[in-house]
């Protein structure tokens, strides 16, 4: 009787995995709906953009660009995806970037950054004038602060390090030139 009891709490744990795994995933449009709605907080950021930006290089090298943004929703809403070009002073691109911003019900807005060869997903906050994101670099934390305000797009990259003030590396000051169809515009036709 002993070995065929032992095998009741299998028989049980396997029943009810079964169940579990037999219940359809659960329907994504109340989800999807979520996303959208807070996603419409980005709208601001839809069209281009342009002004100057200032970085500090190496050794406290000032680098001048004029930069451009150019910023629309993709898949219906659910996203928000942000180009950034940096131009110098002879018209080459001498910073690219690009970023998908999302928005998950249980953790808050994040966003997945490409620029400079790296990678990575990053927090964002939404705040009454725009937006802040961080990017963890080591002992310090970059913070970059937007504020949208009358069609202009200021934004300030700070190091931030523990017990120290913040050590501003990164300003850029754009304005809205115009809408644009981008990113959803020139999808494939079905025929």
């Amino acid at each position: 009787m002993r070995p065929f009891s032992a095998l009741i709490p299998i028989v049980i744990l396997t029943t009810c995995a079964g169940v579990g795994q037999a219940q359809p995933p659960p329907d994504p449009a109340a989800r999807i709906a979520e996303q959208k709605a807070a996603m419409k907080a980005l709208a601001w950021m839809d069209g281009v953009w342009r002004g100057p930006a200032v970085a500090t290089g190496a050794g406290g090298r000032k680098i001048e660009v004029t930069q451009t943004e150019r910023s629309g929703p993709l898949l219906d809403g659910v996203l928000h995806v942000v180009e950034g070009r940096g131009y110098n002073a002879d018209g080459t691109t001498g910073f690219n970037a690009f970023g998908v911003i999302s928005y998950d019900p249980a953790k808050g807005y994040s966003m997945r950054s490409y620029a400079m060869g790296q990678a990575g997903d990053f927090p964002m906050t939404l705040t009454p004038t725009g937006a802040v994101w961080t990017i963890p670099a080591g002992p310090a934390t970059l913070r970059y602060t937007i504020t949208a305000q009358n069609g202009v797009w200021h934004e300030v990259g700070e190091r931030v390090v523990e017990g120290q003030p913040p050590t501003p590396f990164f300003e850029m000051t754009l304005k809205r030139i115009g809408g644009s169809a981008w990113p959803s515009a020139g999808a494939i036709a079905p025929s």
